[in-house]
């Protein structure tokens, strides 16, 4: 008897969710039901793709298991679940793929821009293909996505190519189930799709291969080349011409900030870097991320392309126009930068970039397809230590490839909205427990950023339908988006002010789902602190609801405000000053300091002694600052944390720590409030090590290392005063811990010392993951007010032991 007569055929309806539209999932589950003989139809709909299938019980379970582990390569699968058991169809035969459903909330995932397959590539390359160099060669594996959409359910007319209609050829694989490109959005080919375009500062249109070949030799001459690419433009020159890295660098006013380079292929990544094989991994994924790769030694590529710098920011080609440049003899690595003015975010439209980047550009290179949302490319790292029980990810920016993938929390949330903070923003959009989080936005200060953040607001809003009844926002009450919140969302009772830091911590609770009690460890640049000083070396014990401060870093006095940031010496006098008692012992232990003038020393000490324009700052990013001033490495600075980013950068990627007895000692007194960090002692020792001729990157080491010390050693003394529930666990968040040394070595002594200690994984350390914790802070208030009204008690488990009011209510 065969299985058919031993097993009655049943039926199922299954629901799948994740990322399962725009990626080839539908012909996936049309082909794997083909191949088990099973009856039914499979379609999208708002929640994601929806089966129904009908067979023997033994294939009916083989295939619901197939559904996730033989997903397609762009697929993101999260639930497979049977949703309803149907009574089997006696003439049930044959499969179909139904048309999508589009009634209900969209609470299916965008899926990111993706690579170009393997696939593609070949018929990119493949004289005889119809294909055959089309810069826009794209299935249902790869090619854009996120950027391009406009709504939901992910159709073409929801798409940006719906401006152009397919010629026969293109409309047969559109409509068959077992090409690969069914229903892929973008498909386009020579006859019927988009067009490269170049032009010049003095008019005129190229377009086609003439346009590609004028890029070509723009570039081969040393010009630059501001190229449109998936989300947004680039700019371009020849990273092994010296001459035209530093071209780029004069016109873009940037002179010391490390350039990304765009490698052919791996095998060209391995002459001027070191990858090891998990970044190689990352190198070739999908997602086509910039990833943090150790220099080479004798490495092909000039200095000039990453100064002082023992990483490379290196990506693989995303668009097949990428590769057509790439695959240009002598043109196989090539700088790809930002395209943009600098303080603008980038340019993502052809009208903008026409206008704008001739400023630096000789030739644009663009193309008629339009970018609906403009996406940055991300830029991770990973990193490996034998005192970790795993490689550890990093997101230093979250954004192509990755967005907006949301980040699951595992609890409801309240419907709301989170605006970011000030730098680095990201916005955050709660429905369910997902948190949508976008893509990188950038620097709010400036007007066209500012309109990019409002634009994706309402653009994730609009996808997934969603109408957030509050919004969360930055304490800082100058902040922009603060006082946007306010106006739209209808006064300050639907708005919640949240404390920067409080944030940082919560974001990282969040992304590892804990609840409860833990300690923040939160090291930042600046942010609004409770008492209105700027904080930014914060340890904080609490919850989502509530979060106190035990302890924080000595206040440094930030000469001329602003200014202190941008001039790190300013930091580095008044903790000089601080610690040695006068200007001149200060001038006498570090020879950096023998910049200032003699009238700037009698300014600047008198601010720091009469708190004159010198506002108090408790933030370990000044600290990094301010030493990296009195090392000689980074006195004025060009770009955020350029100094203790190359004070980490002496180290050279090796993360051991010094010996116990050579590392600096911080101070600590316990006063009325929070145990304050004391860096005077670290100043002083650093000022004899100077002295004694110790080389500065042994200094840079020694610093590092009684920062990760004083970091466990406040800890330990948390734990002990609250108790090991309260303070038992720890988690590292803001934007010092991009910090690869500090993050790393933290995570390993804190877990030597019995802490269970958590860090970022899935969203950046520094302000772009803030978003996420503001939501997280928001939704437990909102319940909280709820609960009392209704004379509920309050979830204990969110409130912190002994917390005072929640971090942004200051004590009201």
């Amino acid at each position: 008897m065969d299985v058919y007569e031993r097993a009655p055929a049943e039926r199922r309806r299954i629901r799948v969710t994740g990322v399962v539209q725009g990626v080839g999932y539908r012909p996936f589950v049309y082909k794997l039901a083909r191949t088990h003989h099973l009856a039914g139809w499979v379609l999208n709909d708002p929640e994601g793709v929806l089966t129904e299938v009908e067979g023997p019980p033994d294939l009916l379970e083989r295939f619901t298991m197939e559904l996730r582990t033989l997903a397609p390569p762009q697929a993101r699968v999260d639930t497979v679940r049977v949703v309803a058991w149907p009574e089997p169809r006696a003439e049930a035969e044959g499969f179909a793929i139904h048309e999508s459903v589009r009634t209900g909330r969209k609470v299916t995932i965008v899926p990111p821009d993706a690579f170009v397959c393997a696939d593609c590539l070949a018929e990119l390359r493949d004289p005889a293909d119809r294909r055959y160099r089309y810069p826009f060669i794209n299935c249902t594996n790869c090619g854009p996505r996120y950027s391009i959409v406009r709504g939901l359910p992910y159709d073409r007319a929801q798409t940006t190519m719906s401006a152009f209609t397919m010629c026969p050829p293109c409309a047969a694989e559109y409509r068959d189930p077992l090409d690969r490109r069914y229903h892929a959005q973008p498909n386009a080919c020579p006859d019927c799709g988009p067009r490269l375009l170049a032009a010049g500062p003095e008019g005129g249109t190229e377009r086609g291969e003439a346009a590609l070949a004028r890029a070509v030799v723009t570039l081969a001459s040393g010009g630059v080349v501001a190229v449109k690419s998936v989300g947004g433009f680039h700019l371009a020159v020849d990273a092994r011409d010296a001459a035209a890295v530093a071209r780029l660098r004069a016109r873009k006013r940037r002179d010391s900030k490390p350039f990304a380079v765009m490698a052919r292929d791996l095998a060209t990544v391995a002459l001027f870097a070191e990858p090891t094989e998990a970044e190689t991994e990352l190198l070739a994924s999908p997602a086509r991320p910039i990833v943090l790769v150790r220099k080479r030694a004798a490495g092909t590529l000039p200095e000039a392309v990453a100064p002082r710098n023992p990483n490379l920011g290196v990506m693989l080609p995303s668009a097949p126009h990428h590769h057509l440049l790439a695959d240009t003899p002598g043109l196989d690595t090539l700088v790809m930068t930002s395209g943009n003015i600098s303080g603008s975010p980038i340019a993502y439209r052809n009208d903008d970039a026409l206008e704008h980047l001739f400023q630096i550009a000789d030739l644009i290179l663009y193309h008629d397809r339009d970018i609906q949302i403009r996406v940055d490319d991300s830029v991770v790292r990973h990193s490996v230590h034998p005192g970790l029980a795993e490689p550890l990810l990093t997101f230093l920016r979250r954004s192509r490839g990755y967005a907006p993938y949301p980040v699951e929390v595992g609890v409801e949330l309240e419907p709301l909205v989170a605006y970011g903070a000030e730098l680095k923003t990201t916005v955050a959009l709660t429905h369910g427990s997902r948190v949508y989080l976008s893509q990188h936005i950038g620097d709010l200060k400036n007007d066209e950023t500012f309109a990019s953040h409002r634009q994706t607001v309402d653009h994730l809003t609009a996808l997934h339908e969603l109408a957030p009844r509050h919004a969360a926002v930055d304490l800082h009450p100058q902040f922009r988006a603060t006082r946007i919140a306010v106006k739209e969302h209808g006064g300050d009772d639907r708005v919640l002010r949240v404390q920067h830091h409080h944030a940082h911590m919560a974001s990282c609770m969040a992304e590892n789902r804990l609840d409860g009690s833990v300690l923040g460890v939160v090291f930042d640049g600046f942010g609004h602190g409770e008492d209105g000083t700027a904080w930014g070396g914060e340890f904080l014990l609490g919850g989502y609801l509530a979060a106190r401060r035990v302890a924080r870093l000595r206040h440094l006095p930030l000469l001329g405000g602003d200014r202190a940031v941008t001039e790190p010496i300013r930091g580095g006098f008044a903790l000089a000053l601080d610690a040695l008692g006068g200007p001149e012992a200060a001038v006498e232990a570090f020879p950096a300091l023998r910049r200032l003038g003699e009238r700037e020393l009698h300014v600047f000490t008198t601010m720091a002694r009469r708190g004159v324009n010198a506002p108090p700052s408790s933030s370990m990013g000044r600290l990094f600052d301010a030493v990296a001033a009195l090392l000689d490495v980074c006195v004025l600075a060009e770009y955020e944390a350029q100094g203790p980013i190359e004070l980490e950068g002496m180290l050279g990627r090796d993360l051991a720590m010094s010996p116990p007895g050579e590392s600096y000692r911080f101070a600590a007194s316990a006063q009325d409030g929070p145990t304050v960090i004391d860096p005077r002692p670290v100043v002083r020792a650093l000022a004899a090590d100077l002295a004694a001729g110790v080389p500065p990157e042994v200094v840079s080491r020694r610093f590092h290392t009684g920062v990760v010390r004083a970091v466990v050693e406040r800890c330990v003394a948390a734990r002990v005063a609250e108790g090991t529930k309260a303070a038992g666990r720890a988690v590292l968040s803001g934007g010092v811990f991009a910090n690869e040394f500090l993050l790393v070595n933290c995570l390993i002594e804190l877990r030597a010392a019995g802490f269970a200690a958590y860090c970022h994984r899935h969203v950046p350390c520094n302000d772009g993951g803030i978003a996420l914790g503001q939501a997280m802070i928001a939704d437990a208030r909102l319940k909280a007010a709820r609960e009392e009204a209704e004379g509920a008690p309050g979830d204990a488990a969110t409130k912190a032991p002994g917390a005072g009011p929640a971090a942004g209510e200051e004590g009201s």
